[in-house]
């Protein structure tokens, strides 16, 4: 193989994990190697796989049976949902209804999320970004409370350890649509040098410190939380509070979602409770606001 596995004991302390596993050659491959590490001892890790059927194609039921049979040959628990979004469904539907089953999933079994995000993955992340015209944060992308164990491998590695070890797994035909923006784009990236991609990678690196950096001087400036001033909120600069917001709802939400939760902290009589979207839940008193993160 071209490379060494990486280190997951490192990455992921003993404990309970959901796999997001979406039977792709990416997803394959690290169910593979949390399954051959011998450093994740059995009675330390327990692992269940999860995947979310979207109905955008007419085949992707099989796509669900290939991932059950694969969990049955690891011994591992499988959960799943079925969703009909349809052919026009867009990538950002997909994303927002998968995620939403994953966090349940993992709210559920009380678990952490994995997913098989690797280092093409990130570079073709911060192209979309760019393109989309995003700001700084746009940049230090893949950074969440999700465990990603293959952000420092690339796709030409994952592949050749999927044939070193003989794996099977599913095409997506939709992958190779223009219909979807990150196929475009990764037509593009692919014509990157390993060089450049590193560049891009070590700008990455360095926008998610100075966003560490930001978010360290957020709590010093209101406090670790879960209960905030509405005071504050209502009457620093917007830009400021937004930012602040964007911090304590883990950054799930959008920019008009930010906006709108923003506005309910303005406004919101006591003891209202704003789902302000995508598990993120606002409860109100006349002076604070308690966010509360729903996985």
């Amino acid at each position: 193989m071209g490379f060494k596995t990486p280190s997951l004991k490192s990455i992921m302390p003993p404990g309970r994990y959901v796999v997001a596993v979406s039977g792709g050659v990416d997803s394959v491959v690290l169910l593979d190697m949390l399954m051959r590490d011998s450093g994740l001892k059995a009675s330390d890790y327990e692992f269940i796989v999860a995947h979310f059927d979207h109905g955008i194609r007419p085949d992707s039921s099989q796509d669900a049976s290939f991932v059950a049979d694969l969990a049955k040959k690891y011994n591992l628990q499988f959960r799943t949902r079925r969703e009909e979004l349809g052919e026009r469904a867009s990538e950002e539907l997909a994303r927002t209804r998968r995620y939403e089953f994953l966090r349940s999933v993992a709210s559920h079994d009380h678990t952490r999320l994995i997913t098989a995000h690797h280092a093409d993955d990130a570079v073709e992340t911060v192209a979309i970004n760019l393109q989309r015209g995003t700001g700084w944060r746009g940049l230090a992308v893949l950074n969440s409370d999700i465990i990603r164990p293959l952000l420092g491998v690339s796709k030409q590695e994952i592949l050749d350890y999927a044939q070193h070890h003989s794996l099977i797994w599913r095409e997506d035909s939709t992958n190779a649509s223009d219909a979807y923006l990150r196929n475009r784009i990764r037509k593009n990236t692919r014509c990157l040098t390993d060089d450049a991609k590193r560049q891009i990678l070590a700008l990455r690196a360095h926008q998610i410190d100075i966003k560490g950096q930001i978010d360290r001087e957020i709590i010093d400036l209101i406090g670790a939380g879960p209960e905030y001033s509405r005071y504050f909120f209502t009457h620093v600069n917007p830009k400021v509070a937004l930012e602040c917001l964007r911090y304590v709802t883990n950054a799930r939400l959008t920019r008009p979602q930010l906006t709108r939760a923003l506005l309910a902290i303005k406004t919101a009589k006591p003891r209202m409770i704003y789902e302000a979207g995508n598990g993120v839940e606002l409860s109100f008193t006349s002076r604070n606001f308690v966010v509360k993160l729903i996985k």
